[in-house]
């Protein structure tokens, strides 16, 4: 595949995505999302179910012979983009994206026979890693095992507080170890940790000698999880992507719709040019995002750079847009009851996930031998 066929989207994927917009579009309102942040539940079981057991969705990168529909990670950036763009509450990024990635590239047969039931929606897993963790950068163990028992804490977790499963990277005295646990049993302790975007909780697990099944070890057990976390990078770009795209819409709409002084709004120069500007950051944004997936699917080895470069543009372009969404609704956009906020958030707390904009600068500049 070429470099520009990297950045095209193919008729499967604008099928998929129809399918997904418009599930989301049915159940993920406005009124829905404000109503389940004021819950202790933090996702929609319903929502869920649906967009694995009909649409597939979280099998599209697992292999068919493992439960999966032998798609790439390509379609699955697809998916995150939809799901950017509805801020939807569900553990997609945790369990289709990071669990499946660790799983992958573990390529054991314990995290093989797991790979089936996360495809089918089953069972929902994710990684033990705090959610600042960067791809490439000392991996923090904050958990050790004595034999397969798990003693300590990982901590600011993504979409721990309902996995099933728990892929934990430990210290052991011969080294790192990959387990596998089942996130229900006695000695596992989920504590909620107060998030800035309330559409995605992130939990603390605290670990008191809970079993736990080893998944690899050594140099493959910090592959894995290495892999899983440039994946997650990877694709948490696409759904920076999906923010930014909405945000720019809903911004449009309404300021065809609002008038000043007779006239609408969106008619004034000001709040074009603004636009305008961020339609071509917008723009480069989605080429970025493409190459970075395309990069993981293909295993290509331009991956680090691709995903530095994403992380450290996308970050910044959806926290635009949404601050842009904010300001250009004017009085409602502060509002609790108008969905700006919702997407402030999220694009907040993305920019800080798996590394801010400037770590990843630092890491690309290192990457491409560039001076300080």
């Amino acid at each position: 595949m070429s470099a520009a066929e990297h950045l095209l989207y193919t008729d499967d994927e604008h099928e998929l995505r129809s399918g997904v917009r418009d599930l989301l579009t049915e159940r993920v309102t406005l009124s829905a999302l404000l109503g389940r942040i004021e819950t202790a539940e933090p996702y929609d079981p319903k929502l869920w179910r649906v967009l694995t057991e009909q649409i597939g969705a979280a099998g599209l990168a697992v292999a068919e012979d493992h439960g999966g529909s032998g798609a790439t990670w390509r379609e699955t950036a697809v998916v995150m983009e939809e799901l950017g763009r509805s801020v939807a509450p569900t553990p997609f990024l945790g369990s289709a994206v990071l669990g499946t990635a660790a799983l992958r590239a573990a390529h054991t047969a314990e995290a093989d026979a797991l790979l089936p039931h996360l495809a089918g929606g089953r069972r929902s897993a994710t990684l033990a890693v705090s959610f600042a963790t960067v791809p490439g950068g000392q991996l923090v163990h904050g958990v050790r095992a004595d034999g397969d028992l798990l003693t300590g804490t990982a901590t600011s977790v993504v979409d721990a507080a309902g996995a099933d499963v728990l892929i934990v990277p430990a210290r052991t005295p011969d080294g790192p170890v990959l387990y596998a646990l089942d996130g229900t049993q006695p000695g596992v302790e989920r504590r909620a940790v107060v998030s800035l975007d309330l559409t995605r909780p992130l939990t603390d697990v605290v670990f008191t000698g809970a079993a736990g099944r080893v998944l690899a070890r050594g140099e493959a057990a910090e592959a894995a999880v290495a892999g899983a976390l440039t994946t997650g990078a990877a694709l948490l770009a696409s759904e920076q992507l999906g923010i930014a795209e909405f945000c720019l819409e809903s911004t449009v709409e309404y300021l065809k719709t609002r008038h000043q002084f007779g006239r609408p709004i969106g008619s004034f120069q000001g709040p074009k040019h603004r636009l305008a500007a961020l339609w071509v950051s917008i723009t480069q944004a989605r080429a970025v995002a493409r190459y970075a997936a395309a990069c993981v699917a293909d295993d290509d080895p331009d991956t680090t750079i691709a995903v530095a470069v994403a992380q450290a543009h996308c970050s910044e372009i959806a926290v635009r847009a949404a601050e842009e969404c904010v300001q250009l609704h004017g009085g409602i956009g502060f509002t609790w009851e108008h969905h700006p906020h919702l997407y402030l958030k999220r694009a907040k707390a993305d920019a800080l996930a798996f590394g801010t904009p400037d770590r990843h600068r630092t890491i690309l500049a290192d990457l491409v031998d560039l001076p300080a």
